[in-house]
């Protein structure tokens, strides 16, 4: 059974649980070939009805906030591991409450903090090896500049006690041999920090597409047991958009149809409210049975229902003209949209369909006026 799109209420995301599950299943194979541990990095994806599924083959998940740390801490029901640049004091009854393992940017978190920990939470601390494998310095976490992790040269002048492990996030979209160079890097900077016996873990964060088509998850493995063997550590990975890929829907409905140079359709789906990456990438969605600009009969510009001028989602080609009312459904949709949903203009936030293990299609969440209301 496929999912039937017509009957949906627009705008609405849906998210494929089996596609979820063949993602699970190519990342659980990585941790069976290694023993290493992976988490779901929840900033990109937190739609937690679909957790029973997701945490039947991961360890837990990899959080940003407390917010995210609590969310996890009820729904998901494993290990729960928190990062965030900086920490407020009055966060630690929640840190506490909540969370496994911690890890701190900086030396003065570290030291602002580490009193007030329950002794059963691990601590790490964020490294800076400097390199870089991601092109567009919005997503590059070393580039110059940085705010994120510790630098090698300040590394030094730190006390290490209570810290166990180390956390070196430096990819987004990359492949295995980005892993193997940023590998390469991080002995060159760390390895005598590596060697400490007190270091138990190493979290290379996230930024894999391990269930992207071309990934060598062999290659993956070898790069996990030569590091895991040589320091005696264990190797987490934090995947987000991996976990995910290629799992969810945006689906639209054309509500009107202007010219002005070119066909113009108005969705009631948004770039800058719905899927903000398509702006801030930028890149362009892929959407069903549609084509690049001109490459089929009928061409047309998408705009989002908002007043910013620049909230154009692409420009596409179909085989018949658009018609007001038709559906429109765009690919790959489940990372970072509903964690990253706006109310600007007032728009109507996107329904969560959830197509089933068992291929039933429900309307998950619904929102309304009071959520828009309640927020200001």
């Amino acid at each position: 059974m496929t999912i039937n799109f017509e009957n949906i209420k627009t705008p609405a995301y849906v998210i494929d649980e089996n596609k979820i599950k063949a993602n699970l299943l190519k990342l659980n194979n990585v941790k069976q070939q290694t023993g290493c541990k992976i988490l779901l990095a929840t900033k990109a994806y937190s739609c937690y009805n679909t957790y029973p599924l997701i945490s039947r083959y991961l360890d837990g998940t990899t959080n940003s906030s407390t917010n995210e740390a609590r969310l996890s801490f009820e729904e998901f029901g494993k290990e729960v591991h928190l990062y965030s640049p900086a920490f407020k004091l009055s966060d630690i009854n929640d840190i506490n409450q909540t969370v496994n393992s911690i890890i701190f940017n900086s030396n003065n978190q570290f030291q602002m903090f580490k009193e007030e920990l329950h002794e059963t939470i691990e601590i790490g601390l964020r490294l800076n090896p400097e390199h870089i494998e991601v092109e567009n310095p919005m997503y590059s976490p070393c580039a110059p500049g940085s705010r994120f992790g510790i630098l090698r040269q300040d590394l030094e002048h730190i006390h290490l006690d209570r810290v166990s492990g180390f956390h070196i996030h430096a990819l987004c979209q990359n492949n295995e041999d980005s892993l193997g160079r940023l590998i390469t890097s991080t002995e060159e900077k760390f390895e005598s920090y590596l060697k400490l016996e007190q270091i138990k873990w190493i979290n290379f964060g996230g930024g894999h597409m391990v269930s992207r088509p071309g990934y060598d998850m062999n290659i993956l493995c070898d790069h996990i047991n030569r590091f895991q063997e040589k320091y005696n550590v264990q190797v987490i990975l934090e995947p987000g958009e991996a976990v995910v890929f290629d799992a969810g829907y945006l689906v639209a409905e054309v509500i009107d149809i202007v010219h002005n140079k070119m066909n113009i359709a108005i969705l009631d789906a948004s770039a800058t409210a719905h899927m903000p990456d398509v702006l801030e990438m930028p890149y362009r969605p892929d959407i069903i049975d549609a084509a690049v600009f001109e490459e089929k009969k009928y061409s047309y510009r998408l705009g989002g229902n908002t007043c910013l001028s620049g909230d154009i989602i692409g420009e596409y080609s179909f085989d018949a003209p658009l018609k007001i009312g038709q559906k429109i459904v765009f690919t790959d949709m489940a990372q970072y949209t509903m964690v990253k949903n706006t109310l600007f203009n007032g728009i109507e936030l996107p329904r969560i369909y959830i197509f089933s293990e068992s291929k039933v299609l429900n309307c998950n969440k619904e929102f309304g006026f009071e959520i828009f209301k309640t927020r200001l």
